[in-house]
C-alpha cells in the first residue's frame, strides 16, 4: 500500500524532535497520563453512554451470544463478556464504553510502533477502558484491566466530532486507536472512522489481532494501517498467559494482508516466555511466508502488571533477533524499547543502503524520496 505523497529527503530538526524521545520507556508515560486523563470520581455508567452493540445474536432465555472478537462469548442475562465492557441487559448487549474516552493524545506514529507508516508525522490516539485478553505483563494494565475491578466504568466523554476536530488541530495525519484493545470499542472506533476519512485522516488500529472475521470485514472499510501484537509462537502461552488462543491471532495477520491493509507486527520478547532462538524464529518465518515486506518490532520488556518478577531483555537477546529476522528473509526488522542500543533505522532491502535513522520515536533523516530509495530507486514497502 503505498500513499501519493513523498516523504521528505531533508534531515528533520532533531533538536525539536529529541523531546519525544522521552516516551521510549514505553506506556509508563501512558500511566501517567492515563490517570489525569479521566475524573476521579467517574459517574457510574448510564444509558448515555450506553450503545446497543454491533456483532451480536440473540438466544433463548435472554442470553446473547457476541460475535465481535474470537472469544464468541455466550452471556447471561446483567452479565459481562471476557472484555468486560459488553453487557446483556434483558437480552439486549450494550456496549458500556461508546465515547467513554480513558485516554487520547498526540504522539508520534512511530510510538504504535510503525515505523513505515507516513514517518515523522503525528498521531491522534484514543483508548477506552477495558480489554479482552488478560496479558501479565501488560504495561497499560491500569487502563486496559480497570473495568473488570469495578462497577464504574472511567472516562471522560468525547463524541465522534470531538475526535475528529482535535486530530485535526493538531495536524494529525492518523488517529490510532490504541493503549488499551481497540476491538472491544468497535461501534465508537467505527463512528470515528467514517468521520476521519471524510476529513482525510488515515485510521490505524493497534491489536492484539483478536477481531472475529466478521467484525474485520465492516472495521477493513475505514482501517488504512495496523500494526498486531504477535506476543509468543505457542498457544499454550496465550491460554496461560493472556486467556486467548494463537490460531486466531495468526489468522488476523493473515487476513490484514488479503484486506490490503498496511500491516505491522510487534513482538515484546519476554524473558523465559518466547526468548528462545526456536520461537524467534518461528515467529520470523510465519511472517516472511505472509508477507517480507510485514515490518517486524521486537521491543524490550520490562516488568510490569502481575510479571514483576521477570528481568528485562537483555539488549543481546534483541541483537539475535533481528539477525534472526533478517535471516528468515524479513526485509525490516526493528528493535525497540533501547534507543540509540539496537537497530532502529530503516534499510533499503535491495541496497542496503541508510534511509532512515532513528533515534527512539525521532528522525534523525529520511532519504526516501517519493517512496523510493534515493540510490537506487526500489520501491520501500509502506506508505510514505
Amino acid at each position: 500500500m503505498r500513499s501519493d505523497s513523498g516523504a521528505s529527503a531533508k534531515p528533520s530538526n532533531f533538536c525539536e524532535k529529541f523531546a519525544k524521545t522521552v516516551l521510549w520507556v514505553g506506556d509508563q508515560w501512558l500511566t501517567v497520563f492515563a490517570k489525569h486523563s479521566y475524573p476521579t470520581s467517574p459517574e457510574y455508567v448510564s444509558v448515555s453512554i450506553m450503545r446497543e452493540a454491533m456483532f451480536y445474536e440473540k438466544l433463548a432465555d435472554d442470553k446473547v451470544k457476541c460475535h465481535l472478537c474470537n472469544h464468541f462469548c455466550t452471556i447471561a442475562p446483567n452479565k459481562r463478556g471476557i472484555c468486560s465492557v459488553r453487557e446483556n441487559r434483558k437480552g439486549v448487549l450494550y456496549s458500556l464504553v461508546y465515547g467513554r474516552v480513558i485516554a487520547s493524545g498526540v504522539d508520534p506514529i512511530e510510538k504504535k510502533p510503525l515505523f513505515n507508516l507516513l514517518p515523522g508525522t503525528e498521531s491522534f490516539s484514543i483508548a477506552t477502558a477495558g480489554c479482552n485478553f488478560k496479558c501479565r505483563w501488560c504495561q497499560n494494565w491500569n487502563i486496559s484491566q480497570i473495568s473488570r475491578t469495578a462497577k464504574e466504568i472511567p472516562g471522560h466523554d468525547m463524541t465522534p466530532e470531538d475526535v475528529v476536530w482535535s486530530a485535526t488541530q493538531h495536524d494529525c495525519k492518523t488517529i490510532a486507536y490504541t493503549y488499551t484493545e481497540p476491538t472491544i470499542f468497535t461501534e465508537f472506533a467505527l463512528d470515528v472512522m467514517k468521520l476521519a476519512h471524510k476529513s482525510g485522516i488515515k485510521n490505524v488500529f493497534v491489536t492484539n489481532g483478536y477481531t472475529s472475521e466478521e467484525a474485520l470485514s465492516e472495521i477493513s472499510q475505514y482501517l488504512d494501517a495496523g500494526n498486531i501484537d504477535l506476543k509468543a509462537f505457542r498457544d499454550e502461552t496465550y491460554r496461560k498467559m493472556c486467556g486467548a488462543r494463537l490460531e486466531p491471532v495468526l489468522d488476523t495477520i493473515r487476513r490484514y494482508r488479503e484486506l490490503g491493509i498496511w500491516l505491522e507486527v510487534t513482538t515484546l520478547v519476554v524473558p523465559t516466555v518466547n526468548d528462545s532462538e526456536e520461537e524467534l524464529r518461528e515467529i520470523a518465518r510465519f511472517i516472511a511466508d505472509v508477507d517480507v515486506a510485514i515490518p517486524w518490532h521486537i521491543s524490550q520488556f520490562y516488568p510490569q502488571h502481575r510479571f514483576l518478577d521477570a528481568p528485562s531483555t537483555p539488549v543481546e537477546v534483541l541483537h539475535r533477533a533481528r539477525e534472526i529476522g533478517i535471516e528468515e528473509g524479513l526485509r525490516y526488522v526493528y528493535e525497540g524499547n533501547i534507543p540509540g542500543m539496537g537497530n532502529e533505522n530503516t534499510y533499503c532491502y535491495k541496497c542496503k543502503e541508510l534511509l532512515i535513522k532513528r533515534f527512539g520515536f525521532s528522525i534523525i533523516e529520511n532519504r526516501i524520496e517519493d517512496g523510493k530509495c534515493f540510490n537506487c530507486g526500489a520501491e520501500i514497502d509502506g506508505v510514505f
